[in-house]
């Protein structure tokens, strides 16, 4: 269990989305949450890398499987209209501080 009193603002996000879509028409289709920002995941580890002070550099291997896939540029993003999000990258790391300073 975390201990902190913040509630996390990305969650927050996902809930408001969340009861949006369930007093809206149906859509009859599959709904996408995403962030305001695009990363590769490289950068998203380089992020986090620096948010906690590590000095280790992240290397891309474009033969490196996720999960046993192979991923191009587009797999992980939303496709052409998702629900975006208010909070930024940089925002979620600073409201997780704690949280990601208790794992590392």
């Amino acid at each position: 269990m975390v201990k902190t009193g913040l509630t996390k603002r990305a969650a927050i996000d996902v809930a408001e989305a969340l009861a949006d879509i369930a007093i809206s028409p149906p859509v009859n289709n599959t709904v996408e949450l995403a962030g305001p920002e695009r990363f590769r995941l490289n950068e998203l580890i380089q992020k986090y890398l620096g948010s906690i002070q590590d000095p280790r550099e992240v290397i891309t291997d474009p033969y490196a499987l996720y999960f046993g896939a192979k991923l191009d540029e587009l797999t992980l993003t939303p496709t052409d209209h998702p629900r975006i999000g208010s909070m930024s990258f940089e925002q979620w790391l600073d409201h997780n501080g704690d949280v990601l300073d208790a794992k590392s």
